[in-house]
């Protein structure tokens, strides 16, 4: 058997991403690029979007590129407050400046509140924007932990995502 090298073929890879923010005091809460209304938000150094964060350590991870804590680190103050849409916006440019595309993003939310539902689509839309994709390549789902830990006691929640990316 001949080997030929991954340069001479598109080759696909996957990422997997992972974030979880405790709630704090006050909304909305900031999610998949949108605000839900809500009495708590996710705290976090910056605007706390746990999907933002998974789906941009999904697709940086599938590219062998970093991290979301390489490129915005939470001991740099800039980064205090800052818009997680653009933070996965700037990973996306990072990822075509490397040759890679992404092909799609699977993202499971596990909390008791908000329910996503009612969300969804709205967070599909600026999700697919950002990442460059249409609306079909992106699915958002929700998760309870049937009341069980820290998300169960509606603590916080967490959030999981797989990207599909191609590259050259």
């Amino acid at each position: 058997m001949t080997y030929v090298p991954p340069s001479a073929f598109v080759h696909t890879r996957v990422g997997i991403g992972y974030d979880s923010h405790r709630f704090g005091e006050g909304g909305p809460m900031r999610l998949g690029g949108i605000d839900i209304p809500s009495e708590v938000h996710c705290a976090g150094h910056s605007d706390g979007d746990a999907i933002c964060h998974a789906v941009t350590d999904a697709i940086l991870g599938a590219a062998a590129l970093g991290d979301i804590g390489q490129m915005f680190p939470d001991t740099d103050p800039a980064n205090k407050g800052r818009d997680s849409i653009a933070m996965l916006k700037a990973a996306v440019e990072r990822l075509w400046a490397a040759g890679y595309r992404v092909h799609n993003v699977d993202v499971t939310v596990i909390a008791q509140r908000p329910k996503i539902g009612p969300h969804r689509d709205a967070m599909r839309s600026v999700l697919g924007e950002a990442l460059r994709v249409p609306h079909d390549q992106v699915f958002v789902k929700g998760k309870t932990n049937e009341g069980m830990g820290w998300i169960g006691r509606e603590e916080g929640l967490a959030v999981m995502c797989t990207a599909t990316i191609h590259g050259a």
